[in-house]
C-alpha cells in the first residue's frame, strides 16, 4: 500500500479528500491542516507521493514542497486556488509533478496520482545504481543503502556522497565540493566541507572508511 500525505488547511476538504483516497483501499493516507505539522511529517516518515496546498498556516506549501524534495522524488501535486501562470510556474519551479487548480474532480485527482506512481515505479525499476563496496546510491529517490540497510542522510551529507561516488578514485578539493555541493558564490569557511565528511562517515558506520582523505588535495571514495 502506497503512502500519501495530504496538506490542506481547509479541514473539511481535508477530510473528503482522504476519505476518498482511503476508500480506495490504495492508500495509506497521513494528513496535516498546516505547514509546520507538514514538515513535522515529513521529518520523520518517506511518503510515496503528496498532495500539498500553497496557502497553509505556517510554512506555505512552496517551503513544503522545498522541505519534501529536499530528501524525496516522491510525485508532489499542488492542489490549491492560486490559478494564476505566476504560481504555477513558481509550483513547477520549486519542484511539483502537476498542479490542480481548485475546483477540481477528487476522480480526476487519484486519477492523476497512480498515473504518477506507476510512472515512478516505472522509473525506479531502471534506476541506475552507484556502488562502491557495501554503499549503494540510488539517484532517482536520493535513497542511500549500507549493507542493504537504508540510511537517512541529511541533504548535504548525500550530495556529497553522490560526487563522490559519480567520480570514484577521483580527488575532489574543498573548493571544488563547496562549488558543486553548496553552489559557486558560497560565502563560508571550506572547514563546512570537513565537518560534513565526518558526519557523513559516521552515517555510513565502518563502510564510512571507503572515504579518503588526502594530505593537501582534499577527499576521494575508493
Amino acid at each position: 500500500m502506497a503512502s500519501i500525505l495530504i496538506v490542506e488547511d481547509n479541514v473539511e476538504l481535508l477530510d473528503l479528500v482522504a476519505d476518498f483516497f482511503r476508500s480506495k483501499g490504495t492508500f495509506e493516507v497521513d494528513t496535516a491542516s498546516d505547514g509546520n505539522c507538514a514538515l513535522s511529517l515529513i521529518g520523520g516518515k518517506d511518503y510515496d507521493i503528496a498532495i500539498l496546498d500553497i496557502m497553509l498556516p505556517g510554512a506555505n506549501g512552496f517551503e513544503v514542497c522545498k522541505a519534501l524534495r529536499g530528501k524525496s522524488r516522491c510525485p508532489i501535486v499542488f492542489l490549491t486556488a492560486l490559478g494564476n501562470e505566476s504560481n504555477i510556474l513558481k509550483g513547477y519551479e520549486t519542484g511539483c509533478d502537476d498542479y490542480v487548480v481548485k475546483p477540481f474532480s477528487l476522480k480526476v485527482l487519484y486519477a492523476k496520482c497512480l498515473a504518477l506512481l506507476s510512472r515512478t515505479e516505472a522509473e525506479l525499476n531502471k534506476e541506475p545504481v552507484l556502488e562502491c563496496g557495501d554503499i549503494k546510491l540510488y539517484p532517482l529517490r536520493m535513497e542511500v543503502e549500507v549493507s542493504g540497510r537504508k540510511i537517512n542522510l541529511a541533504p548535504k551529507e548525500y550530495f556529497l556522497l553522490k560526487v563522490l561516488m559519480e567520480n570514484k578514485g577521483i580527488v575532489f578539493g574543498r573548493d571544488r565540493l563547496l562549488d558543486l555541493v553548496w553552489g559557486i558564490g558560497f560565502d563560508g569557511s571550506d572547514r563546512v566541507v570537513d565537518n560534513h565528511i565526518k558526519k557523513l562517515r559516521k552515517s555510513l558506520g565502518t563502510s564510512g572508511n571507503a572515504i579518503r582523505t588526502v594530505i593537501g588535495g582534499g577527499y576521494k571514495i575508493l
